[in-house]
């Protein structure tokens, strides 16, 4: 029962606003108290000041004519005050004229006014008479004791004290009987109301409005709950509507899900069958791009070799004697030959950029001096035309960039090819300028230009501008193709502006970032650091002749090399496949060896594999002379031993770069004696 009237809202509204009001009281009587004590202190002052004053004159005459009993008199009078416990004259000399003195009453609350007060307190006054002021007669001393202030004041502060405190009690009975019958009753008559509610049917009830409550905080609640519960009433029956409506379709709605779950069923079937059409489609392309990948290797092998020996044999019968009228026609057949190795040769760029295979470098080059070769290199073409060809190089270009040169000397080599094709009148200009971080290349010429619907069919595999083109100036269509997929490979773009009859003006732009020549002295690093491929590239070039085993097993080939490399000086042997160039090196000793891969046999990376693992032949270079070009037999020829690599068909030149690149040192001779 105590916790349950504890709990009551009345009881706690009663206890905050008594402990509110009690302590708002406690401070203000300590201040009541605060002030009373400074009061008492001042009156005591005051009182003993004015007694002191009024006993003044008497002292003093009794001092001047020196009567002792009238001075004893007056001190016993003195003595009649409360607070009074010693009174004595003294003369000039601190001798004691008379003197009246009584004891200090004794109370255990006696501290508490010494505390306040201090024990007693000592009061001098000098004596005089009007007549001679300046005449000292002695002093008056009284000694009080502040006890009987003390009393008074501790006696006002406890009534200060326990009246608040009876006012504080008298207020909570008020307030809490207030609060009672104001508040908690009518909440008491609510919950009861609430409390006979049916658990059945709770939004049937409404609970009444107590009496003298209807426009009160306690009325406006109640009605808020009435319309509440006649709200969740009118709900509770849309919902009872609702529920026998969707009794109702029930039965539908499981017919429905059903045939659905059934189609679905069916569509998940027929999506499992395309699924795995897919998968099958996705192996017959992958199995397709392989054989592709495969056929071009074996192609490019199989057209190579034999391409190598026409343009050999070719390139020897024309150093030969000959009439202008046989150099004119083997001259055709050579350029007939190295048009086919170019054609070949863009096939085989555009399937691997294609297939994702084409690997590009990234060293650094000069752009400048690439232009320069590539103006150089096409020169000749645009003088027999009676053309102009022109550089424009931006003075702030920088000097080096970081890149694929050989791909961008291929763009820029296919681009100035077509643009003095295409021109008869006036010339080509190359532009080349850097900014924004990205290099920039233009091609214009004054040739033939093209149409608006030509400029959509010129970057197409196999296409040209229109049939007339192709008709007068030749050409496979796959130049403009393969720049294009060179230049988005190397993530720059390439456009294209031209009007019939008013020249053709190709835009290539490239991210390439400038290559930082200043620390190149310090990153530099020794031969024996580099990869085995350039390691001796330092090596000075000599005419002195070598002995150089040549593994081919095509007899073209090995007379097209032969005549080469005799040509150049060399001692040459022959073996047609690995297993025999093992037994001729075992025979003999030779300075190189130009390894054919693919033999019957034994094929050259198993050869080289083999005369790696005798420590006599570790050293010896061993060159891969190869038709295959696809990516990774590169790699595949320095990884089975080989030094490095060259492809066939090959000019002089190229052969005689490769020996000279790997030609063992000339051994010093030994100097004489002085």
């Amino acid at each position: 029962m105590s916790n349950r009237f504890r709990q009551r809202l009345s009881y706690r509204l009663t206890r905050d606003t008594v402990l509110v009001a009690m302590a708002l009281g406690l401070v203000l009587n300590v201040v009541q108290i605060g002030l009373d004590y400074f009061s008492a202190r001042a009156s005591m002052e005051n009182e003993i000041h004015a007694l002191v004053d009024i006993s003044k004159s008497p002292a003093s005459q009794i001092a001047y004519n020196i009567d002792v009993r009238l001075a004893e008199e007056l001190l016993d009078g003195l003595l009649r005050h409360p607070a009074m416990i010693d009174a004595r004259i003294v003369d000039n000399d601190n001798h004691t004229m008379a003197a009246s003195s009584k004891s200090s009453p004794d109370s255990p609350y006696r501290w508490v006014s010494d505390l306040l007060f201090g024990a007693d307190r000592v009061f001098r006054q000098e004596l005089s008479v009007p007549q001679l002021e300046d005449l000292p007669l002695g002093e008056l001393v009284l000694t009080i004791d502040t006890y009987h202030y003390g009393a008074q004041f501790l006696e006002r502060a406890g009534y200060t004290l326990v009246s608040g405190l009876f006012k504080s009690l008298i207020l909570s009975i008020a307030l809490l009987s207030i609060f009672y019958f104001v508040l908690t009753r009518p909440m008491l008559n609510v919950i009861s109301a609430l409390s006979q509610v049916r658990a059945s049917s709770p939004e049937k009830v409404r609970l009444p409005i107590p009496a003298n409550h209807r426009e009160d905080e306690i009325g406006t609640m109640v009605g808020i709950i009435n319309q509440h519960l006649e709200t969740i009433d009118s709900t509770l029956a849309q919902l009872r509507q609702a529920e026998s409506a969707m009794k109702n379709y029930s039965a539908q709605l499981e017919q429905e899900v059903a045939d659905r779950t059934r189609e679905i069923s069916e569509k998940n079937q027929a999506l499992q069958r395309g699924n795995r059409a897919l998968v099958k489609a996705k192996e017959d392309a992958v199995r397709r791009a392989r054989a592709r990948a495969n056929f071009l290797a074996s192609m490019s092998h199989e057209i190579r070799t034999p391409l190598n020996g026409v343009l050999g044999m070719l390139g020897l019968a024309l150093e030969g004697d000959l009439d202008s009228e046989q150099r004119n026609r083997l001259e055709i057949a050579l350029n007939a030959g190295e048009s086919l190795l170019g054609l070949l040769n863009d096939i085989l760029d555009i399937s691997k950029v294609e297939a994702g295979k084409l690997s590009l470098e990234n060293i650094p080059f000069s752009i400048r001096q690439l232009i320069e070769e590539c103006a150089i290199l096409h020169a000749q073409q645009a003088r027999r035309k009676g053309i102009y060809l022109d550089t424009d190089i931006d003075p702030q270009l920088p000097e080096r960039f970081l890149g694929d040169p050989t791909r961008t000397r291929q763009v820029l080599n296919n681009l100035l090819s077509n643009a003095i094709k295409f021109t008869d009148e006036g010339g080509v200009r190359v532009q080349a300028g850097y900014s924004g971080g990205s290099l920039r290349i233009d091609v214009v010429d004054t040739g033939i230009g093209m149409s608006k619907q030509g400029l959509h069919r010129i970057f197409s595999p196999f296409s040209q501008a229109d049939a007339e083109t192709t008709r007068l100036y030749g050409g496979t269509g796959l130049g403009l193709t393969l720049c294009r997929q060179l230049v988005e490979r190397m993530h720059g773009q390439i456009l294209v502006d031209s009007r019939e009859g008013s020249g053709t003006h190709f835009t290539v732009t490239l991210p390439l970032p400038v290559h930082d020549t200043a620390p190149a002295a310090e990153n530099s690093t020794s031969p024996d650091d580099r990869p085995a491929i350039t390691r001796a590239a330092l090596q000075p070039e000599t005419d002195q002749p070598l002995s150089i085993l040549l593994v081919e097993d095509n007899r073209v080939n090995q007379l097209v090399a032969s005549s080469l490399l005799k040509k150049l000086g060399h001692e040459i042997d022959h073996a047609e496949n690995g297993q025999r160039a093992i037994h001729a090196l075992e025979q003999k000793h030779y300075d190189m060896v130009l390894m054919d891969c693919q033999m019957p046999v034994m094929d050259g990376y198993e050869a080289t594999q083999k005369i790696r693992q005798n420590p006599e032949w570790r050293d010896l270079p061993i060159i891969a002379v190869t038709a295959n070009v696809m990516q990774g037999d590169r790699e595949d020829c320095l990884a089975s031993g080989m030094n490095d690599y060259i492809t066939k068909p090959y000019k002089r030149d190229d052969l005689r770069a490769v020996i000279n690149r790997w030609r063992p040192p000339v051994p010093q001779k030994p100097s004489g004696p002085a």
